[in-house]
């Protein structure tokens, strides 16, 4: 363990949702829920407006709203986030070369290493500072711990939010671990928890006075061991700059079980094509196809296929993907389907066995998965995404409100504007069109977007 709290962890106050009310004027301070909007769909997450009413990320969001009727409810802008998260992730690079992110809105830091810090009055004005940076480069604000180790810091960061900063002091860790719950602990989720309960073991210092020889027989040797490390506040684990990845896979959920087979390997084919766009984005290859199917009895089968050589062709993921469909029954209704690929390399090796010709790949490199879908199943009008930007040839820049019954209400405000005002169109309305987010610290120079790939059009869970 170190001697001095060189370790941070920031993590963006409620991300998602606070991106949205950056955003939109009309929403600040007021409750927003951003998720699936389907009858099966989840909290991506909820702003602390929302919290308040009992709404928490991973809920269903039929249950969020029961209790929150009368939020905002809005739909991923999945690219929006990456871009901003990109911006954050810039600043904690320019603090050192570990930088080890966890997700979109969630990293460490390991400041000794870059020089930030070297003690806790350097390591707090560092963290201070980025917490300014953020704010001024993104708009939005970032919870940060400081600590000697990897999850001290994410305690700290915890008991920061929102907008805070936490410095767990080395050498008081013990007594502020000790009356926490054991769910505090790495490794510790709902099941390893309600096994420790039914134990008689509910804090962090109950573990501590259980033993490790109790803890390997309730939890068996590498976790037993491991836990009560992590209970004395033992956690050497350093922050890891590149992590490598094993794979790459895509899925969706679907509001309504398909029953159709042709339907559900016209989904396969779309799924193998977004897969292979990331695989190529990502600069990988891979041998192993895979195939994950969650059937209407929410049982869930997967089936794999390993190749001769690493491949990124999109022709010969789509032939893999489809056979190993035909050994699926799909008879009851499907209402998951995933593409991914695993056994990844960084070169291709040409299968030779593959039957498509390459011509085909080329033209599913050059038409988007959701365009793909679209010439299928030819839909009669356009879909506005709630949430999603806009902009109209009178009114300007906007945001979809909600859509139905062939209409469209967009409020129409900028980031910087105040509140705008409501109109409603038909869907297909010429003057009306999708737009790329806007930035939401303005940038010099007048630049109209974040990135030119913001806009983004997922099939929503």
């Amino acid at each position: 363990m170190r001697t001095a709290p060189t370790i941070l962890h920031l993590d963006m106050d409620a991300f998602f949702a606070s991106a949205e009310q950056a955003s939109k004027p009309s929403l600040r301070g007021k409750a927003v829920i951003v998720g699936g909007l389907g009858p099966r769909g989840v909290v991506a997450t909820a702003s602390y407006e929302a919290r308040v009413f009992g709404v928490n990320s991973a809920m269903p969001m039929a249950q969020a709203r029961r209790l929150a009727p009368h939020a905002a409810y809005l739909v991923p802008r999945f690219g929006f986030y990456r871009a901003i998260s990109e911006q954050v992730m810039g600043l904690l690079r320019a603090l050192s070369p570990l930088v080890e992110p966890l997700s979109l809105d969630e990293a460490f830091v390991d400041l000794e290493a870059g020089g930030a810090a070297r003690d806790e009055t350097s390591a707090r004005l560092a963290g201070e500072k980025l917490r300014a940076d953020i704010r001024a480069v993104t708009g939005l604000t970032g919870s940060v711990g400081l600590a000697a180790s990897k999850m001290l810091a994410k305690i700290a960061s915890e008991q920061a939010k929102p907008d805070g900063l936490v410095v767990i002091d080395p050498g008081s860790e013990r007594e502020m671990l000790g009356p926490m719950s054991v769910r505090i602990l790495p490794g510790v989720g709902p099941a390893t928890g309600d096994h420790l309960r039914r134990a008689g073991i509910h804090t962090v210092d109950e573990i501590v006075e259980a033993g490790e020889d109790e803890l390997v027989r309730l939890l068996g040797k590498a976790h037993g061991h491991g836990l009560y490390a992590m209970a004395l506040a033992h956690d050497e684990r350093p922050v890891v700059a590149e992590r490598e990845t094993k794979s790459v896979s895509v899925e969706d959920t679907y509001d309504v079980d398909i029953h159709d087979r042709v339907r559900v390997g016209t989904e396969v084919q779309r799924l193998a094509d977004r897969c292979v766009r990331r695989l190529r984005g990502a600069g990988l290859s891979g041998r192993t196809i895979v195939l994950k199917v969650r059937r209407y009895d929410f049982s869930t089968l997967t089936r794999s296929e390993t190749l001769r050589g690493p491949t990124d062709d999109v022709a010969v993921v789509r032939e893999a993907a489809a056979r190993l469909l035909e050994s699926v029954d799909t008879t009851g209704g499907v209402r998951l389907l995933g593409v991914g690929v695993s056994g990844l390399a960084d070169y291709t090796q040409e299968d030779l066995f593959a039957q498509a010709a390459g011509d085909l790949g080329e033209v599913a490199e050059e038409e988007s998965g959701e365009v793909a879908a679209e010439r299928v199943e030819a839909p009669v009008e356009r879909r506005f995404a709630a949430g999603h930007d806009v902009v109209h040839a009178e009114f300007g820049h906007g945001w979809v409100q909600g859509s139905g019954l062939g209409r469209v209400t967009v409020r129409f405000e900028t980031p910087d504007s105040e509140p705008g005002r409501v109109r409603t169109f038909r869907v297909d309305d010429e003057s009306l069109s999708l737009a790329e987010p806007l930035p939401l610290v303005p940038v010099e120079g007048g630049a109209s977007g974040l990135q030119p790939d913001l806009v983004s059009h997922p099939h929503h869970p």
